[in-house]
């Protein structure tokens, strides 16, 4: 079974935390959110979204799912109905117009992580000194970026990089992407709100996943390093040792 942390904290700037996140370690399935929205929102669709997820695992053992095509289409009609129901909320009170939730979900079988997300929350996997980036943000600089229109060097300091293109709740269908990757013993899955990869370099979230800390430990550090290097935003973060 993997070690597990998280974390999440409001970070310096921000008066309440619209991140949430939730770990079923019984079902091996974790959730990352990122709200978005005037007033308190925001806060709500990421819970609404986390909780959502919980449930539906919970209802719905997803150990039945035996294909990997099958993985995909339950955590597919998971966020249909999150999706239906942030927008719905929307909709409903004027307070909540416009709310909205980025997701990042990681399933754990085996030695494959099946991964799923919607806006630019991350997943990452590091491995003997190497993070990579599992997901691909749903943003209007990373389309510019793909598509050649900036370099990367601009695409770090754009003034629209936190405009993302996708987010569940926004619209009344949802589209995630979803990645499958081998695991191998030692490796860490990490789960992110753009509050931490915005602030924290790639090198010194090496440096501190390097570490040989509990993976509780490992949050807590990751946290601290982005409070230290400014705190702008939110941050949460999961982390799975294999």
């Amino acid at each position: 079974m993997a070690q597990i942390g998280f974390k999440s904290n409001t970070g310096v700037i921000r008066d309440n935390n619209e991140d949430a996140c939730f770990v079923i370690p019984s079902h091996n399935v974790y959730v990352v959110a990122d709200g978005v929205g005037g007033n308190n929102a925001g806060e709500i669709a990421s819970r609404t979204c986390v909780r959502g997820v919980a449930e539906y695992v919970a209802a719905n053992p997803i150990e039945k799912c035996m294909e990997d095509q099958e993985i995909y289409e339950y955590f597919n009609r998971c966020l249909r109905l999150v999706n239906d129901e942030i927008y719905q909320m929307g909709r409903k009170h004027k307070e909540n117009k416009g709310m909205a939730t980025t997701a990042v979900i990681a399933y754990i079988r085996d030695d494959t992580a099946y991964v799923v997300n919607v806006g630019d929350s991350r997943a990452y996997l590091y491995r003997g000194g190497r993070l990579s980036q599992i997901t691909e943000d749903h943003t209007y600089v990373n389309e510019l970026l793909r598509n050649g229109v900036i370099t990367t060097e601009e695409a770090e300091n754009h003034n629209q990089k936190n405009v993302i293109t996708r987010a569940v709740g926004a619209e009344l269908t949802v589209k995630a992407d979803f990645f499958q990757t081998q695991l191998e013993k030692g490796d860490i899955v990490m789960l992110c709100s753009d509050g931490l990869y915005g602030e924290v370099e790639e090198q010194k979230l090496v440096e501190i996943l390097d570490k040989k800390n509990t993976m509780s430990g490992t949050c807590t550090r990751l946290v601290e390093e982005a409070i230290r290097c400014g705190g702008r935003d939110n941050i949460t973060v999961v982390c799975l040792k294999i």
